[in-house]
This record gives C-alpha cells, sequence and structure tokens, in this order.
C-alpha cells in the first residue's frame, strides 16, 4: 500500500539522542566511545570484530556490583561528529579523508582494519586528534 495523502509521521525522538541498555560489569565513562556488542548491549568501544557503533556517552554510568545484570542500567549516548585520540602504531592521516576509521579503544580511532569494527568517516584532524562522523 502506498500513500494517496499526507500522513502524520510521528517522530519519537530527534535520532542522535539514543538511550541504551548496558552489559553487565560495565562502566562507561563520559565521553568516550560506545558500541553494541554481539548480545545487544551497551559497551566501550574497544578493539573487536562485530561491535556496532553508537555514538559518545552523555553520562559516566557503573553497571557493576550485585544486581546490576544486562539491562538493569542504560546509558545516553550522542550521535554526531566528535573528535577522538589517534592511534601511533596505525594513524590517521590527510589521505584518510571521508574514508572509514576503526576502532582501537574508547578513546582511540585507527586505521587498522583487521580485527576491529568501524567506529565512522573520518571528516578532518585537528591538532593531532580525529574528527569523527558517527551516524
Amino acid at each position: 500500500m502506498t500513500l494517496t495523502a499526507g500522513r502524520n509521521t510521528i517522530e519519537i525522538q530527534d535520532g542522535k539522542t539514543l538511550v541504551l541498555p548496558m552489559k553487565a560489569n560495565t562502566r562507561i565513562y563520559e565521553g568516550s566511545l560506545v558500541v553494541i556488542d554481539s548480545t545487544g548491549y551497551a559497551i566501550p568501544g574497544k578493539k573487536a570484530e562485530g561491535l556496532l557503533v553508537a555514538g559518545r556517552a552523555e553520562e559516566f554510568v557503573d553497571n557493576t556490583g550485585v544486581g546490576n545484570g544486562n539491562g538493569v542500567k542504560s546509558v545516553r549516548v550522542r550521535r554526531g561528529v566528535f573528535k577522538f585520540n589517534n592511534d601511533g602504531t596505525n594513524p590517521i592521516t590527510a589521505t584518510d579523508l571521508l574514508k572509514d576509521c576503526y576502532i582501537l579503544d574508547d578513546e582511540t580511532v585507527t586505521m587498522l582494519a583487521v580485527g576491529t569494527s568501524i567506529a565512522g568517516k573520518v571528516l578532518r584532524l585537528d591538532n593531532g586528534e580525529v574528527v569523527v562522523e558517527i551516524l
């Protein structure tokens, strides 16, 4: 079926801020790169395959301790354009503009694609840091 007249498609949220359930025994610090693991829970960014980049944490959330299982706590994550540290071993350079970059840890991106997951697109370098678009 296709529309034959206008439709009020309701916006639920702005699409840039997500509230994601966290994995058990996890701490996510504000400003860190956040990913979704294979179980569907938010964890800090790390070097691993199969992770889905979610965005930058807007807050510190500690989901460790007794009774804090998967999904007990949630973290607010923002999608957009952010600056992260550049990997010293496999650095992003000016020739990498608009290419995918990859997650090294929760504050660092790299050009090393092996054994890693995509962080986002390189928009520019800024005083040695990398400006990354996370959609």
